[in-house]
């Protein structure tokens, strides 16, 4: 996968589905934060929803249980995904984040055997937890995530981190925690933005420089200058291409391919 021009393309990207619910474009230096959601029903209905211009409710992306995506907002536009919400000194984070909505149906009622969700779908046991959210303090049953949706989110936060710089990554539950309990305990959410987020794998700059580097990330851009706003000077490199590391410089390394560019050094392994 990649961005490119405010949209993501690649094999797992099923279309692009206008919807008419988003403001304007983002102020310099937005948007900086990710927050992640559940539809709350299957993907048909939700994206009926987010498209539907008598709802005024959209997010830029919805994925499927099957990892597959599809986008209904441009990068570079606001959507109106999390409605009523603050976060530290923010209030209104809809101007300061991209919204990802996931196929999953949340909160789960057991009646005997057979659990049910909300719309009154029944759901194998294999495919429900039970699990105290971060906001509440008994437990519940909930919907389970899929394999494929939970890597999709992982290489899109990736791509997102490093194309706009983003510092955040939170759930709707977070930023609204009196109205909304998604994504939910179902979903690996601290575990996903430790691994993307924390510096513990930045590059330690009294290290001694290896030699030799092999991309971590599904794919990888490779710039001009070490930063994010530096130029792309290639396609991106694919995971597991092999690097020779030439230069460091908070946190990116330059290195050499096919051709040479600096690359967020978090995502290169030494080889």
């Amino acid at each position: 996968m990649e961005i490119k021009d405010y949209f993501i393309h690649g094999d797992n990207i099923k279309k692009f589905i206008k919807s008419p619910n988003h403001s304007g474009k983002y102020a310099s230096g937005m948007p900086d934060t990710i927050v992640l959601h559940y539809t709350a029903g299957p993907a048909k209905p939700a994206i009926n929803t987010l498209t539907n211009p008598r709802v005024k409710a959209s997010a830029h992306l919805v994925i499927d249980r099957d990892g597959s995506v599809t986008q209904l907002v441009p990068f570079n536009l606001i959507a109106w995904h999390a409605g009523k919400s603050s976060y530290g000194n923010r209030t209104g984070i809809n101007k300061y984040s991209l919204g990802i909505e996931i196929v999953n149906s949340g909160h789960l009622t057991k009646s005997g055997n057979v659990y049910r969700s909300w719309f009154g779908s029944a759901f194998n046991p294999s495919d429900v937890i039970e699990a105290t959210h971060r906001n509440h303090t008994k437990p519940k049953f909930w919907h389970t995530y899929t394999e494929e949706q939970i890597q999709t989110v992982m290489e899109i936060c990736r791509l997102l981190i490093d194309e706009y710089s983003m510092k955040l990554i939170l759930g709707h539950e977070e930023i609204a925690p009196k109205r909304k309990t998604d994504p939910g305990p179902a979903f690996p959410l601290d575990r996903l933005r430790d691994k993307l987020l924390k510096n513990d794998r930045y590059i330690d700059q009294g290290a001694e420089l290896p030699e030799n580097g092999r991309i971590s990330a599904n794919t990888l851009n490779i710039r001009q200058t070490p930063n994010t706003e530096g130029k792309r000077v290639a396609r991106p490199l694919k995971k597991g291409t092999k690097v020779k590391i030439l230069d460091q410089s908070n946190g990116w390394y330059k290195v050499s391919t096919e051709i040479e560019g600096w690359v967020f050094g978090k995502y290169v392994d030494n080889a």
